[in-house]
């Protein structure tokens, strides 16, 4: 008996921290496994994909398991898990190469594979640089920047998200190319400067992990790898070896500034997006005489427009953007009032928060 009695919840809620990572189809079939461990008076549950690797563990306080080790279908054994009414009591026995999960009247054979073929990750970095902060504060730094990375691009660098070690701050930025988020939180110690490029995935998958509390999580980093490390749980990632844009130089600094109210530019977008050309998503920006005016037309020569009162007496400015880029940046900043820095119609706008002190959002226009 490999598994006895356990409640179904004990089972499942490690298995759903792991298996975000874990595909159906892969090229080496165990990587569609989850490794399970009986050892030191818990379970010990690890999914890879050989760039990122997610461990979590219980403690069975109750229990005294032999130690052992197999690996199952993740996905397949959390279906099961999760479908088994809720007070479920779960055996897990083996045979050869299956194992038996029961479950009540229920009975699931499920083929095994050798835990000792499971390729872990090696720690790298040991040897590295560590910093703390409590899980809110990377959660919301994350959710602040993470939407701007790019997608499969060709420039792999932008495939991911900077994080950037300056004294006492750590800084997050990402960019498709298109447009950059950037925000900065305050560590508790000072630090010598470095930065890594996190990739895509892996911010992705952190950011479903993190809980939004004081709770510390421990980021330990090298050249080769990063590890995150909160409640019961440790996160390695291969890291992405590339150059990252130069942030600095292409987050402007302009004269021309008009406060907005957040919620009501965003509403207005909303609207008018309603409307506009379904490809290119694009809407115009309308600056006169204390007034803004969010205009979209689409190839059916249709047409919206929405006014919004300002207290504007500069020149006038006709200018275009991407509405979902735009929407991006308002709906992942925080407090009530935004305010829109320009220069020309060809320059880039930077929007910031007003409550968000650090938050830096930056988008390139498009013509119309």
């Amino acid at each position: 008996m490999f598994i006895q009695k356990i409640d179904k919840q004990t089972l499942l809620k490690p298995l759903q921290i792991v298996n975000g990572i874990v595909e159906r189809k892969q090229t080496m079939p165990i990587l569609s496994n989850v490794l399970i461990e009986a050892k030191q008076g818990g379970l010990h549950f690890t999914a890879s994909d050989m760039e990122i690797q997610i461990s979590t563990s219980v403690t069975l306080d109750d229990h005294v398991l032999p130690d052992a080790a197999i690996t199952l279908g993740g996905k397949k054994l959390q279906d099961i898990l999760r479908i088994l009414p809720e007070q479920s009591s779960i055996s897990i026995d083996l045979a050869e190469s299956k194992a038996l999960v029961k479950a009540n009247k229920s009975r699931f054979s499920l083929q095994t594979l050798p835990a000792e073929d499971f390729p872990l990750l090696p720690n790298q970095t040991t040897q590295g640089h560590k910093i703390t902060l409590s899980q809110g504060q990377l959660k919301t730094l994350l959710h602040s920047v993470q939407y701007a990375m790019a997608q499969q691009d060709v420039r792999y660098y932008l495939n991911g998200l900077l994080l950037v070690v300056d004294g006492n701050q750590l800084k997050a930025i990402a960019t498709d190319g298109h447009r950059l988020a950037y925000n900065a939180t305050t560590l508790a110690s000072e630090h010598e400067k470095q930065d890594i490029i996190v990739p895509r995935k892996t911010i992705l998958e952190l950011y479903k992990l993190l809980n939004e509390n004081e709770e510390i999580v421990s980021i330990e980093f090298s050249e080769q790898q990063i590890r995150f490390v909160f409640s019961d749980t440790t996160l390695i990632s291969k890291v992405i070896d590339g150059r990252f844009p130069d942030y600095q130089r292409v987050i402007p600094k302009y004269h021309n500034q008009l406060p907005l109210n957040r919620l009501q530019l965003q509403q207005a977008l909303q609207r008018v997006a309603i409307l506009s050309n379904e490809k290119f998503r694009g809407v115009r920006l309308v600056l006169t005489e204390n007034n803004l005016s969010v205009i979209s037309s689409n190839s059916e020569q249709e047409e919206a427009q929405e006014d919004i009162d300002t207290h504007y007496d500069g020149n006038a400015l006709d200018i275009g953007f991407n509405v979902n880029y735009l929407m991006d940046g308002l709906n992942n900043m925080s407090g009530e009032n935004t305010i829109f820095s320009f220069g020309d119609m060809n320059s880039s706008v930077l929007l910031t928060s007003v409550e968000q002190e650090n938050f830096r959002y930056v988008v390139m226009p498009m013509r119309l």
